[in-house]
């Protein structure tokens, strides 16, 4: 194809992943508000992002199991395109689900919230497909060498969706004028606050995946592209990803027989939660380290888990995506909820109910739309001179952005606290000078730093500390996708697809965060997003040094 209808099919593309963002940062709301209607606990709530990223990685691993099972990838023989349209309609199906789902339900109904999940899994599902097509199609549309600026340019259009999600989910679901907290929880007491608003939405956008769906399989701009690498077997990687699967399931099975509706929940019970939680981590962890050690020793059966830098790259993509999606979904928590009955939160500052929570949570993910729009500079070749000017400027016309989107929704104290975390941002931006592997160490070190002060402090100090989370998230994904997939050659497609499976950070960590919400308190249960932020630091030294082994360039 020519550059022309390059950027005709880029732009065609990118629209699902304005859907990603727009859904995923809607979670922000939705969970809080879920809490509140459903009468359920910080752990219960984060399984809205159980349910959705879960099934990233049950969709992934299904792929990657029937693909084995046939000797043949089953994506590559779709081809990209009807893969995203294939995506696209089993995302609405699950949009869809939601409505008979949520019929007729009442507040304080948690039975109706398990169905509510369901159909959250079947829209993650979907998105799982597209996902694992949409990004190597975007690298595929122009010169590899500039594949990872073109996510980064998609990057930013999923986060102008993560920016506008909340407050568009905030509005359909509390409407537009303001409440105090006494009359939103009178409100929804009353049931003057349905789910048939939730309804409506989901109905709307399960029109707009079939509109999305038709859009690319009409589309003559967006070519049916496929992969030109064989299917590479690994039976040993799948088998321990199986076993994997069983440890985790028989883990959250074990706690959801725990919420019975009828039981009393004592310290001894909590505590037996949290450790079944802790296990499902670990496993995830002693999973991967297992691989690391046995593919060492002997790489036959592995496939692209033979290479350390891949199995490293997926417990960071794991981490990475736990920590933006855990710091984000507990926030409304950390918020909304009074301390020692006052009208204070965690942080000392005034309690915020669940319709004044969605300008912050706005915020956090217009952080990230913030740095993935300075990620996309490289994609239109600006002067060396110009480049420098744009580092500056563009992420302040980015949070522009956020300021119209949340127009009169910030005081001046507050902007001018975020305008400095952005400008600390920049900063790292000049530091790092494009270079993956200098970019991962500075943002991780300033999210561990930022983490820090958020757990040590109260007040704006501590609340934009954590907000300034999504700032140094920004950047990660697309440095650690190419640092991961650095020298794999023919298992480049397979170590991708690994990589996508662990988006289960989003599933396993902030319910995690959650139960230790519910056991220590909101504020101390950020100490998981420290070490997060810890180990891809680490992984930004490690990483380094096994690819200069390789003598692979990067």
């Amino acid at each position: 194809m020519n550059n022309q209808n390059n950027r005709s099919a880029l732009t065609t593309l990118v629209t699902v992943f304005f859907f990603w963002g727009f859904i995923a940062a809607s979670n922000g709301v939705f969970i809080p508000f879920c809490k509140t209607y459903f009468n359920i606990d910080q752990f219960q709530s984060q399984l809205v992002d159980f349910a959705f990223y879960g099934a990233y990685y049950i969709g992934a691993l299904l792929l990657f199991i029937i693909s084995s099972g046939l000797k043949k990838d089953i994506l590559n023989a779709w081809g990209y395109k009807n893969g995203i349209v294939y995506g696209l309609l089993l995302s609405a199906v699950g949009a869809f689900v939601m409505y008979p789902a949520t019929a007729g339900a009442e507040q304080g109904q948690t039975s109706v919230f398990y169905l509510v999940l369901v159909a959250l899994f079947i829209v993650g599902l979907g998105f799982s497909l597209q996902q694992t097509t949409a990004n190597p199609f975007a690298i595929a549309l122009g010169d590899p060498k500039t594949g990872s600026h073109r996510l980064n340019l998609a990057g930013g259009i999923n986060s102008f969706g993560t920016t506008i999600g909340p407050i568009v989910v905030a509005f359909i679901i509390f409407g537009s004028a303001p409440l105090s907290s006494e009359e939103l929880a009178l409100m929804i007491k009353n049931n003057d606050i349905k789910l048939t608003t939730v309804q409506m939405l989901y109905l709307g956008v399960g029109v707009l995946f079939l509109l999305a769906a038709a859009l690319f399989h009409f589309s003559k701009k967006l070519p049916a592209l496929k992969s030109e690498t064989a299917f590479e077997p690994a039976n040993k990687a799948k088998n321990s990803l199986i076993v994997l699967t069983i440890i985790i399931a028989g883990c959250f099975g074990y706690i959801f027989s725990t919420y019975t509706g009828g039981e009393v929940v004592t310290e001894a019970l909590e505590n037996k939660r949290l450790t079944f939680l802790i296990i499902a981590l670990v496993a995830v962890v002693g999973c991967l380290l297992f691989a690391y050690s046995s593919s060492s020793k002997k790489p036959e059966g592995w496939g692209a888990m033979k290479y350390p830098q891949l199995v490293l790259g997926m417990l960071a993509i794991f981490t990475y995506v736990g920590v933006e999606v855990t710091v984000g979904s507990n926030l409304g928590e950390l918020l909304k909820q009074a301390v020692d009955g006052t009208n204070l939160n965690a942080l000392g500052l005034p309690t915020l109910n669940d319709a004044q929570i969605a300008p912050f949570i706005s915020l956090y993910w217009g952080g990230l739309m913030i740095g993935r729009w300075v990620g996309a500079i490289t994609v239109f070749n600006p002067s060396k001179g110009l480049k420098k000017w744009l580092l500056i400027i563009v992420p302040y016309v980015a949070f522009g952005v956020i300021l119209l989107v949340n127009f009169g929704k910030y005081s001046a104290n507050q902007i001018l606290f975020f305008a400095i975390c952005v400008a600390v941002q920049i900063g790292g931006f000049f530091l790092a000078k494009d270079n993956p592997v200098k970019t991962l160490k500075i943002f991780s070190l300033l999210g561990v730093i930022a983490m820090a002060i958020g757990l040590l402090t109260t007040g704006n100090v501590a609340l934009f500390a954590f907000l300034s989370g999504g700032l140094f998230c920004s950047i990660m994904w697309p440095c650690i996708f190419t640092l991961s997939i650095a020298g794999l050659g023919k298992y480049t497609s397979q170590g991708s697809a690994f990589l996508i499976m662990m988006i289960l950070g989003g599933a396993i960590i902030p319910p995690l965060q959650g139960k230790l919400a519910d056991i220590f308190g909101i504020q101390p249960s950020y100490l998981i997003a420290v070490l997060c932020f810890g180990y891809l630091l680490f992984y930004a030294f490690r990483t380094k040094t096994v690819l200069d082994k390789q003598g692979v360039t990067y």
